[in-house]
């Protein structure tokens, strides 16, 4: 017997019946809030996609703001290049004007013209906010290279103006050394006329009976002008050969303080007043021996006296010693270097004694210090001359060391001190020393200290 098989109907119901119950039991595990089919996806994944499409768009906006960053830095830098360019622009119009320049003028106003118009239309895309669409990079590079141009042609124009000023102050500055050396040469002029024999002209017509102590007043000024000008060479050659300058103004007159550095000076010029007005008093200036004279004999020597006076001060000393070799203002003028100038101060200026051997020996030397000694021996013997022609008695006199000071026969040097100390005065030293002409006085010059207990 043939066994019993199911028919293919059965099968296919019997599957169907199966199915349904798969389907009836996923549709059983369905919530009420998420009905019909679905496929669950693990947490891991879905918040993983979430995590990439936030970067995704963060990377988006980011980009964007580096794109908007960029074109605003590329902005701003062609922004201040074109100010850059207006500058430099401004720069060639004031170059321009100043000499005036018609053409350069109308270009310069043109470019700066133009730049303004650049900076009008920056304006406008910046409130449009339409920038540049240029690369950022590519703007930016321009605009660096173009502001670079502005601030070298800026440069230039700069050296350009400064350059011609330059110029401008040399040539004032020539301008103004010739006008030195105008007026150097001018006082030059002027000092020869003041120490040539003409310098005395005033008493070209005075006689032998009418010379008064005025007159002597007058050239004794003239004398002292040329003993200060000595004094002023003698310390020049003290420092071209580095002499210790107080050091020697303590050797002359130690134990001082003076109110000004300068005021040193009056220490050396009161030195050579009293070695060259040494033996003023004396007739014959201490160059011979005095004998007792008769009074018609006393008159003669007062007529030669002038005679002298008038001969000497219309030539040159030089002329008048190799004239006059052996004159009495010959041997005044050997007797006086001698003495003033020590050898071991000429060893030291000239490095010999040379000058000294040439005086000694009745030859004059042609160096600037030897002529300033004698022009001022020259005058200082004018000066004898002609008080010893009065029919006066005439004297020198020095001011003692601490001594009041008196109006009367003395004047200050350093007419500062009596501003800068209410009290009494009393001498340091006598710097020029004073004369007395019959019933006149002339002042000695002095240099005043403070009083610190009664003289």
């Amino acid at each position: 017997m043939d066994p019993i098989r199911p028919s293919p109907a059965t099968n296919r119901s019997r599957f169907a019946r199966k199915f349904r119950n798969v389907i009836n039991l996923k549709t059983a595990k369905k919530t009420g809030s998420n009905p019909g089919f679905c496929l669950l996806i693990p947490q891991e994944k879905l918040r993983c996609c979430e995590s990439h499409e936030f970067e995704k768009e963060n990377a988006e906006e980011a980009k964007e703001e580096s794109r908007n960053r960029a074109a605003m830095d590329a902005f701003v830098a062609k922004l201040f290049a074109t100010i850059s360019a207006v500058k430099a622009a401004y720069a060639e119009l004031q170059m321009a004007q100043f000499p005036y320049n018609g053409e350069a003028v109308q270009s310069a106003d043109q470019a700066v013209v133009d730049e303004l118009k650049t900076l009008s239309e920056l304006k406008r895309e910046f409130l449009k906010k339409q920038f540049d669409s240029s690369p950022s990079h590519v703007t930016l590079m321009l605009a660096e290279i173009q502001e670079q141009q502005s601030l070298m042609k800026t440069y230039e124009i700069t050296m350009k103006k400064m350059r011609g000023e330059i110029e401008n102050k040399e040539a004032l500055i020539s301008t103004i050394e010739q006008r030195l050396q105008d007026v150097i040469q001018n006082n030059k002029s002027l000092e020869k006329k003041l120490n040539a024999s003409g310098s005395f002209s005033i008493l070209d017509n005075v006689k032998f009976s009418e010379v008064s102590p005025k007159d002597f007043i007058l050239v004794l000024h003239y004398a002292l002008r040329s003993v200060r000008n000595f004094v002023k060479l003698l310390i020049h050659e003290m420092e071209s050969v580095n002499w210790d300058i107080e050091a020697a103004a303590n050797a002359i007159q130690s134990g001082l303080v003076f109110s000004k550095r300068d005021h040193k000076v009056f220490i050396f010029e009161s030195f050579v007043c009293r070695e060259i007005f040494a033996g003023f008093n004396d007739p014959s200036f201490s160059v011979q021996e005095n004998d007792q004279l008769l009074p018609e004999e006393i008159r003669q020597r007062r007529i030669f006296l002038f005679d002298e006076f008038k001969r000497m001060r219309s030539v040159s000393v030089t002329h008048f010693l190799r004239q006059n070799p052996n004159s009495s203002f010959a041997k005044f003028l050997k007797h006086k270097y001698l003495h003033l100038v020590h050898p071991k101060m000429e060893l030291s200026f000239s490095g010999n004694l040379k000058q000294r051997k040439m005086v000694n020996s009745g030859e004059y030397p042609e160096t600037e210090f030897f002529k300033a000694f004698a022009e001022m021996a020259r005058r200082i013997w004018l000066s004898h001359c002609l008080a010893f022609s009065f029919g006066q008695e005439v004297s020198s006199f020095q001011v003692k060391q601490s001594s009041r000071f008196s109006e009367v026969y003395m004047e200050s040097v350093n007419q500062d001190i009596f501003t800068a100390a209410d009290c009494d005065f009393t001498v340091a030293f006598t710097v020029v020393p004073g004369f007395k002409v019959g019933h006149t006085v002339v002042q000695s010059q002095v240099y005043l200290t403070p009083a610190t207990s009664p003289a």
